[in-house]
C-alpha cells in the first residue's frame, strides 16, 4: 500500500502530461477554423473524429484516486475550506464553521468546487451521515465525450481537466454528466464558462496531494493509486462487515470513476445515482451518435470556432490597446 497517501505525495515519476496534451493554452485561431470546418465536413458525412473514435475502453491503471469514507467524516468542512483556498475562489457567503448550511442540501457551483452536506442516517437517526460532493473525475468521461471541440482532456493521472479557452457555452458536458457536476458561471454574460473540481491537477503534477485530502482531519479521505484505494476499500467492507455495506461506489458505474467511495448507508440515501450502467457512458452512445442530425454535430463545431475566433480578435483589440496608451502616455 507504499502508494496510498495521506501526507504528502512524493512519487512524481510517472507524472508524463504535458501542457500540449492536457490542451491547448489559447482559443482557435483562423488556421484551427479551417480545421474545425473540416472535422464539421467529416461530422456531416459520418466520418468520426479521433478524438471521439475510442471503440475500446482499457482504463488507466496506473492512475490516482480518491477514497472517500462516509463513516470517517464529521462535517467539519475543512476539505471545503482548502478547496476555496487552493483555487483562490472568494469567500462564501457563511463562514466555513457556520453549521447552518446544513440546512439545505447545496451542490458544487462556480463558487463551490466541493460542498459537504448531511443526510439522515435510517439506521441510527441521532448520527447523521455527511457526504463530500464534487467531480467525480470518470474513467472515461461522458463530459469529454459530448464537447464538440474537446474542451475536455482525461489526464492519466486521474483528473479530468478544463481548458476554458475553448468553451463556447454549449453545456453538452452539463447534459451529458451522470452526475449532475459541471457547473456553469452565468457571472459574466461576455465570458460565461464551466467551472468543476480539476482534482488538484497542478498539485498532483507537483508530487502533492489534492488540498481537501492534505486539509481532512479525520482521515475520511485517502489519496493514492485507484488500484490499491480498490484493495483498501475492500479490505475494510470485509474487515468490518456490520460497518459498511458490500458496495464500493465509483468501482463500475459508468465504467469506473477515478473517486470511489465506502459507506454504512445505501447511497441512494446520500443522492447518489444508483441506476447507472456499468459501461462507460461512450459505450452505450456509439449508435445514437451515429444516428445524430447534422444540424447538430456541424454546427456547435462551426459556432465554437467563431466564438474562439472573436474571443482572440477582442483580446488583441485590447492588447494593441493597451500598448497604444502606454505609449501615448510614455
Amino acid at each position: 500500500m507504499s502508494e496510498i497517501k495521506k501526507g504528502r505525495q512524493t512519487d512524481g515519476s510517472e507524472h508524463g502530461m504535458t501542457q500540449d496534451a492536457a490542451g491547448p493554452s489559447s482559443g482557435l485561431t483562423r488556421r484551427n477554423f479551417l480545421s474545425m470546418s473540416m472535422l464539421a465536413g467529416c461530422a456531416a458525412i459520418g466520418v468520426p473524429s479521433h478524438a471521439q473514435a475510442m471503440p475500446e475502453f482499457e482504463g488507466w491503471p496506473k492512475s490516482y484516486g480518491m477514497l472517500t469514507d462516509f463513516t470517517a467524516c464529521v462535517g467539519c468542512r475543512s476539505c471545503e475550506r482548502a478547496c476555496n483556498e487552493a483555487n483562490k475562489m472568494p469567500a462564501p457567503d457563511k463562514p466555513f464553521d457556520d453549521g447552518s448550511v446544513f440546512e439545505e442540501h447545496r451542490w458544487p457551483s462556480a463558487k463551490a468546487l466541493t460542498v459537504v452536506n448531511r443526510y439522515k442516517n435510517p439506521g441510527n437517526p441521532s448520527s447523521p451521515v455527511y457526504r463530500k460532493i464534487q467531480c467525480n473525475h470518470c474513467l472515461e468521461p461522458a463530459c469529454a465525450t459530448a464537447c464538440p471541440i474537446h474542451a475536455y482532456t482525461k489526464t492519466p493521472e486521474g483528473a479530468v481537466i478544463y481548458n476554458k479557452d475553448l468553451c463556447f457555452g454549449c453545456r453538452y458536458c452539463v447534459i451529458a454528466c451522470p452526475f449532475n457536476m459541471p457547473g456553469y458561471d452565468y457571472e459574466s454574460p461576455f465570458d460565461a464558462k464551466i467551472v468543476k473540481c480539476i482534482f488538484c491537477y497542478g498539485r498532483i503534477k507537483e508530487g502533492q496531494i489534492p488540498a481537501c485530502a492534505e486539509a481532512c482531519p479525520g482521515g475520511a479521505l485517502t489519496f493514492g493509486r485507484r488500484a490499491d484505494l480498490l484493495k483498501l476499500a475492500r479490505k475494510r467492507i470485509v474487515d468490518y462487515p456490520e460497518k459498511y455495506i458490500d458496495h464500493i461506489y465509483g468501482e463500475y458505474e459508468v465504467g469506473g470513476t477515478s473517486w470511489i467511495y465506502i459507506s454504512g448507508v445505501p447511497f441512494e440515501h446520500l443522492g447518489f445515482p444508483t441506476n447507472l450502467p456499468k459501461k462507460p457512458l461512450i459505450e452505450l452512445s456509439k449508435g445514437y451518435l451515429s444516428m445524430v442530425p447534422v444540424i447538430f454535430t456541424t454546427f456547435p463545431a462551426l459556432f465554437g470556432a467563431l466564438y474562439a475566433m472573436m474571443h482572440d480578435k477582442a483580446a488583441g483589440k485590447e492588447d494593441s490597446h493597451d500598448k497604444h496608451q502606454e505609449v501615448h502616455n510614455g
